[in-house]
């Protein structure tokens, strides 16, 4: 089993930066992929950003390419989503997720554990 717990979301302004972390426990070893997703108020929960389990490929969503940046400290279990020029609309909770399948995380889809989200709140 794995368990996932996000930290590091609050009330930001416009233009500002987040570090969020995700403190990964149990066979993480078993996950060839972990990452973020985000669900905002009233829509449907997005991909954001995967990395793989050796660390040398990473994945974005086209609307946080360029401002966010996924990744992972193996010897303290901890992926992290440092989110830079933050803008309104990245407003939402933001989750962690580790899954066996590359093909298919980004979409949501066979992911195998979920932690239960940290609030990331933009104010413009």
């Amino acid at each position: 089993q794995v368990q996932l717990v996000e930290s590091g979301g609050g009330l930001v302004q416009a233009g500002g930066s987040l570090r969020l972390s995700c403190a990964a426990s149990g066979r993480t070893f078993s996950m060839n992929v972990m990452g973020w997703f985000r669900q905002a108020p009233g829509k449907e929960r997005e991909f954001v950003a995967s990395i793989n389990w050796t660390g040398d490929n990473t994945y974005y969503a086209d609307s946080v390419k360029g401002r966010f940046t996924i990744s992972r400290d193996d010897a303290k279990n901890t992926l992290y989503l440092q989110m830079n020029s933050l803008k309104p609309d990245d407003t939402a909770v933001y989750y962690c997720a580790a899954a066996i399948s590359i093909t298919t995380f980004q979409f949501g889809n066979d992911i195998n554990h979920w932690g239960k989200g940290t609030l990331v709140t933009v104010s413009s």
